[in-house]
């Protein structure tokens, strides 16, 4: 059994993972997402150079949604900090995302479309933590303006249902919003 909380070690690293959603206008929204990987130790490269401590990575990722559907519309990578020049080849790499809704199943097709060798680990780790963000954002976007249940976007209620247990179908939440449509 881990003693973590007791017998904390130095701090060697931290990723840090920001994400804020913006109006877009009509039905879309902006979803910016940034990662950073600090190494806050000395480490050594394979030919026994020393690496300094640092940021490793920030990567910025912005995306335009759009509609109930949640559809990428437009998607595109910053890179300011990689650790090699090569990992800028991977500045279009999530372009095949452009038309790809974010509903169940969304981190499969990233990883089918864009994962491994033909993109980038972090790029893929930080736009799979952005498609929830986007759920909220769109949610906090079509709320913002005073609705009932029965005027809502239409299937925000069904995109949510059954993803947590608070929004399952046979909840106590979900039953009162259905409840509400036939008012």
């Amino acid at each position: 059994m881990m003693t973590m909380g007791k017998n904390k070690k130095q701090k060697i690293h931290t990723r840090r993972i920001d994400i804020a959603t913006y109006e877009g206008g009509s039905d879309a929204i902006i979803v910016e997402g940034v990662l950073i990987d600090e190494r806050l130790v000395n480490t050594y490269r394979p030919t026994g150079e020393t690496r300094p401590p640092g940021t490793v990575h920030r990567m910025i990722i912005r995306m335009e949604v759009r509609g109930p559907k949640l559809v990428i519309e437009d998607i595109e990578v910053e890179l300011p900090t990689v650790p090699r020049q090569e990992c800028r080849e991977t500045l279009d790499s999530l372009v095949p995302l452009k038309g790809v809704p974010i509903v169940s199943g969304f981190t499969n097709r990233v990883k089918d479309l864009v994962g491994g060798t033909k993109g980038c680990a972090h790029l893929v780790a930080l736009i799979t933590a952005m498609a929830p963000a986007a759920v909220q954002g769109a949610w906090a976007a079509m709320s913002s303006k005073r609705r009932d249940a029965a005027t809502m976007l239409p299937g925000a209620v069904e995109r949510i249902k059954d993803t947590c247990r608070i929004w399952r179908s046979d909840g106590p939440l979900v039953k009162e919003i259905e409840k509400q449509k036939f008012r």
